[in-house]
């Protein structure tokens, strides 16, 4: 029986921890968690955000995901919106989900986010 979901994982080029730390820690806000020490060899990072981990690992033959996504749920969307914007990243509202305000952006190595609340704030 499957009882929620752990972490989604996005891959990333070699060299790029101090850029995803920027955008992931500093423009989004996640907190940064540490690596098993086991895994750090790997490079890459790994965050958190409520009950759930998003990690960034490292590809040496790194594609960006262009539709594959991680589904960002927020709350005061639009002002987090704002808050992207201010620090130069693109953000594409879409109205396609009902019941849902949401945008998709790309993280600094071409990943694709989507950034969601329900409307009504629920």
């Amino acid at each position: 029986m499957i009882t929620g979901l752990d972490h989604v994982q996005l891959a990333a080029p070699p060299g790029s921890e101090a850029a995803l730390r920027a955008f992931y820690g500093g423009v989004l806000g996640l907190r940064e968690i540490p690596k098993p020490p086991s895994l750090t060899e790997r490079g890459g990072c790994w965050f958190e955000a409520g009950e759930g981990q998003l990690h960034l690992g490292i590809d040496p033959d790194f594609h960006p995901a262009r539709r594959a996504h991680p589904a960002l749920r927020t709350t005061g969307l639009r002002a987090y919106a704002h808050r992207l914007a201010a620090h130069g990243v693109a953000v594409t509202w879409d109205t396609g989900l009902p019941g849902h305000d949401r945008f998709y952006a790309y993280d600094p190595v071409g990943n694709r986010l989507e950034f969601l609340e329900r409307r009504g704030g629920g």
